[in-house]
């Protein structure tokens, strides 16, 4: 978070270090410091997607039980080949660990909605498999998480808010890049292609 400075005084450069409570002597030379409209913009950002996840996550949590991050899950598995992927494949698309994603996984497992299955072409790995019933509580659950996302996303904006927030969005993600690439290997062969399910379209 930028924070203004006790010890840096020139003002567009007063952003930093205060929030960590720190009065020494810093170098400051080559320091990039924001402007004074770059910071609101920047705070304003941090804000926003703060606020915005946690009114997403708090409808799944009251409706459905279940946190943004398990939504998110069903969701990769629903869209893949046989709702099947490779545990390391699936941390990948969530952006998670691995560790987080095996500890997200074994909940899902708990309520039936997921369930893991040896890879037959590697004893190493493991797949992700989205039960019909984890499906089903998908399904069940799409229609208010599009709810939210729609009125505090989209009603807001103009249809040409909605354009520049994709091209900003595709920008910024060009620069900061792509997450890592799955480490332990490429995908499973053998897993089955989809067979189709009944049922709207699910959003992320």
């Amino acid at each position: 978070m930028v924070e203004y400075s006790t010890t840096i005084t020139i003002p567009e450069q007063c952003q930093t270090l205060n929030y960590f409570r720190y009065t020494g002597a810093v170098d400051t030379s080559g320091t990039r410091w924001l402007s004074a409209d770059e910071q609101l913009t920047w705070r304003a950002f941090v804000g926003t997607c703060h606020a915005f996840f946690a009114a997403v996550d708090a409808q799944l949590q009251r409706d459905t039980g279940m946190p943004l991050a398990y939504y998110e899950i069903l969701v990769r598995l629903s869209e893949a080949p046989g709702h099947t992927l490779r545990m390391s494949q699936l941390a990948e698309a969530a952006s998670a660990s691995k560790s987080r994603i095996s500890h997200a996984v074994t909940r899902l497992e708990e309520r039936g909605w997921v369930r893991r299955r040896d890879c037959p072409t590697d004893r190493r790995g493991q797949n992700a498999e989205l039960t019909d019933e984890g499906y089903a509580v998908l399904v069940a659950a799409a229609p208010g998480h599009v709810e939210q996302v729609r009125r505090t996303l989209f009603d807001p904006l103009t249809p040409e808010q909605v354009r520049q927030l994709r091209a900003i969005s595709d920008s910024i993600l060009a620069t900061v890049g792509s997450p890592p690439p799955c480490e332990d290997g490429e995908s499973c062969p053998g897993i089955p292609e989809p067979s189709p399910h009944p049922g709207p379209a699910v959003t992320r």
